[in-house]
């Protein structure tokens, strides 16, 4: 009985069979280094280079998520975020770039948002207790109609140590989601000193709580 092939025929199968298998291996090594899929052990490629720092960060706070932040989504892959620009009380433009050196926690409210108005007292809170030269909370109102009502709301309710950020285009809640970080209201981002982004919690959270706060002072420098 005759081979259904002869060794004439099966070399170039073998030869495009070797062409196909490096360009898989090419593609798989291209994959890992843009991309950061798995390599194989299990090892993932090096984070973003623009934020080692939060990269450390990340890993280091994710067993402290739990209780009243157990919402937190810690970034798996920190990077920069957009340099997003708001107006401060004075009537002045205000950006993320400002707070650069300073662990920042991005609060984006309205006052139509019902869990945006009973999260703020204790954002308020937070920052009596932790503001300071290394770490602040940036509270953004994106109201878009009456801009008189953010800062009654807040005489309300006694607020006094959060600043009025306003955003009365709301760019920076549009940008934001964009990027994929927001999908509604309220949305705080926790940012490192880098401006890198760290974790992200979509929905209201008892920020002055003891859970919250063991995880904020465990961000360190």
């Amino acid at each position: 009985m005759t081979e259904p092939y002869s060794k004439k025929d099966r070399a170039p199968r073998v030869s495009r069979n070797i062409a196909f298998a490096l360009a898989a291996l090419a593609l798989l090594v291209l994959g890992v280094v843009l991309y950061g899929i798995k390599a194989p052990g299990g090892k993932e490629a090096a984070g973003t280079p623009a934020c080692p720092g939060a990269a450390e960060t990340a890993a280091r706070l994710k067993p402290l998520v739990h209780g009243e932040i157990a919402a937190l989504g810690i970034a798996s892959q920190p990077r920069p975020l957009p340099d997003l620009s708001f107006d401060t009380p004075e009537g002045t433009k205000a950006s993320l770039a400002d707070f650069k050196g300073r662990t920042v926690l991005l609060n984006l409210w309205a006052t139509w948002c019902v869990p945006c108005r009973q999260e703020m007292p204790a954002l308020d809170h937070l920052q009596s207790l932790r503001g300071s030269k290394d770490f602040t909370v940036v509270a953004v109102n994106v109201d878009t109609a009456r801009l008189d009502r953010p800062q009654a709301f807040l005489n309300e309710i006694g607020i006094r140590n959060l600043k009025l950020y306003t955003d009365s285009s709301a760019a920076a809640f549009e940008t934001l989601k964009q990027a994929g970080k927001v999908i509604g209201l309220p949305t705080t981002i926790l940012i490192g000193k880098d401006g890198c982004e760290i974790g992200t919690m979509a929905g209201p959270a008892q920020w002055d709580s003891q859970d919250a706060l063991a995880l904020l002072d465990a961000v360190g420098g």
